[in-house]
């Protein structure tokens, strides 16, 4: 996550993801401050595991064909504990799926993205090239497109 200063009077600051990276452990297990000046902040945040599953098929396959496949991460801000320090982003959760991460989005949550990088677009392709097939669409013909006999009575 990072800290960016901004140039408002009334908001000095702003939180966004900044990177989701592969850990292979060498991270820790606890968050860290990689570095904190007068410019922001940046953070690492170690220990997430990313699963997936067959029944978020359709939302990786959804995040592979948008503009930027990408990460999703769900993050909030820890309420004000009157301790005193400065409050830091809490990421939550990452996904691949599109769908997840519109849901998140539909109850309110702070979901940000950054792009995958060409290794994990090519992961997450084999996943659903061997697990997703998409529904064939059923088109309906209009009833105005039917010969008058093949037409619905009401």
């Amino acid at each position: 996550m990072r800290k960016v200063a901004l140039a408002n009077r009334w908001q000095p600051w702003k939180w966004e993801l900044d990177a989701v990276l592969p850990d292979l452990g060498e991270f820790g297990t606890h968050p860290v401050c990689l570095e904190h000046d007068a410019h922001g902040a940046h953070w690492l945040y170690p220990g997430f595991e990313v699963t997936l599953f067959r029944d978020q098929g359709e939302g990786y396959y959804l995040n592979l064909t948008s503009t930027t496949p990408c990460w999703f991460v769900l993050w909030r801000m820890p309420e004000d504990d009157g301790a005193g320090e400065e409050a830091h982003p809490v990421p939550m959760t990452v996904t691949l799926s599109y769908n997840e991460a519109g849901r998140w989005l539909d109850a309110g949550e702070t979901v940000e993205n950054v792009p995958l990088a060409p290794e994990q677009r090519e992961w997450l392709q084999a996943y659903v090239d061997q697990h997703y097939r998409p529904e064939p669409k059923q088109r309906r013909r209009p009833e105005s497109f039917k010969a008058p006999e093949d037409r619905a009575r009401y």
